[in-house]
């Protein structure tokens, strides 16, 4: 970069014009200068000759444009020095139709533009001038096979999604996680609500003793080799040597992994899906507790395996017994769930925030359906005695 920006200087120094304003018998492959939208001189090459406008390649930059003549000038001042990008292909990936649509050319922009990667040569061209066969890595993840998850592509070698998908051997072990031993429906049990995602839908710790984002990373040790005999053991082991796993690569649906909380402690998590692509941003579920996050790909790391051994910590329950009111049109409603109110969201949580609870489970087919006691009585009768729910026998 520093040569080509001691290149444009010089440029910038010897072409004050405004082009070539005479008439002039352009040539294919001609060399020349090409004043650009911000007022600068690159340089730049002849593609294809045209009536009104040149197809012109920045060939420090390797971006094709169509250009008026006026904004044009012929030199051979630089021809001598070699252009600082270099044309590339990925190796042995095919675009959909045989030419990368729209759509896929704006996702690899996003991706890739002026952002730092990391490319394995693979092919030399037969032509000196041809395109170099690479492998091209952002974030550590393969492009040819994100693009080929993102359907923009298919990979002819399956080599280098082979290769990712080693780097997740451990998973594929066990590609998801468990659910704990579910209590016998109708027997009375303790929990602990870990998450509410509106006032009929929660998700529920079978033991309330447990809080695992309340255990300190140092406050026991533990080393590799010792049995790890517990879910809190192994998470402690791996808060301390968390920098030794390798940042996630693999963002397929439930992929399990571990996340970085805002508390700086690192939980069990699986991915749902890819939130954004700049920057690229990951949503997650931490699976011990239910709740949602979106991550930086900087806070995800490869889970080890003896951590997928552990059931998860938390189920999603629907609770039984109850549905939205008819609400007015004027009342704010839950984005996300808009039959429920916000009123009726708020007061859900103030019927189960630091409260001794209870649950039945009541069907485990096709959803696990739960009553959910405090001190025997239903949780939600406060809501239909507001008026913010009514009884659904």
């Amino acid at each position: 970069e520093i040569e080509l920006n001691k290149l444009m200087t010089e440029i910038q120094s010897n072409f004050k014009c405004l082009g070539l304003l005479d008439p002039y018998c352009w040539k294919k492959g001609e060399a020349c200068v090409v004043r650009g939208s911000d007022t600068m001189w690159y340089r730049g090459k002849i593609v294809e000759l045209g009536v009104s406008t040149l197809q012109v390649q920045y060939i420090d930059h390797g971006s094709i444009e169509r250009i008026p003549p006026c904004h044009l000038y012929p030199t051979t001042l630089y021809i001598d020095i070699p252009p600082f990008c270099i044309p590339c292909q990925l190796y042995k990936t095919v675009p959909i139709g045989n030419f990368w649509q729209q759509d896929a050319i704006d996702c690899l922009q996003v991706l890739l533009k002026n952002e730092e990667v990391e490319i394995h040569v693979q092919e030399l061209p037969d032509n000196p001038w041809g395109k170099l066969s690479i492998n091209l890595y952002f974030g550590g993840m393969s492009l040819s096979s994100f693009m080929a998850y993102q359907k923009y592509c298919v990979a002819e070698d399956c080599l280098d999604i082979a290769e990712m998908d080693l780097l997740q051997r451990d998973i594929l072990v066990s590609p998801s996680y468990t659910l704990p031993p579910l209590p016998v429906p109708g027997d009375i049990f303790p929990v602990r609500v870990t998450h509410l995602v509106s006032p009929k839908e929660v998700y529920i710790c079978f033991d309330p003793s447990k809080n695992l984002m309340k255990q300190s990373a140092t406050e026991r040790d533990a080393n590799c080799d010792s049995e790890l005999g517990s879910l809190e053991e192994a998470l402690r082991w791996c808060n301390k040597n968390v920098e030794s796993f390798p940042p996630l690569t693999h963002f397929q649906t439930d992929t399990p992994c571990l996340v970085e909380y805002q508390d700086g402690l690192w939980y069990r998590a699986k991915v749902l899906s890819i939130e954004d692509f700049n920057p690229l941003t990951i949503l997650i579920q931490f699976v011990d507790y239910g709740s949602f996050s979106v991550v930086p790909t900087s806070r995800l790391r490869r889970i080890p395996y003896y951590l997928l051994k552990y059931p998860v910590q938390s189920v999603r329950a629907l609770l039984f017994g109850f549905k939205p009111a008819s609400y007015g049109r004027d009342v704010e409603r839950i984005p996300y769930c808009p039959e429920w109110s916000v009123e009726a969201l708020w007061t859900m949580v103030d019927c189960l925030e630091g409260k001794q609870l209870s649950a039945s489970i009541l069907a485990l087919s096709p959803e696990v359906t739960i009553s959910l006691y405090e001190d025997g009585n239903l949780v939600h009768m406060k809501l239909v005695e507001m008026g913010l729910a009514d009884l659904d026998e």
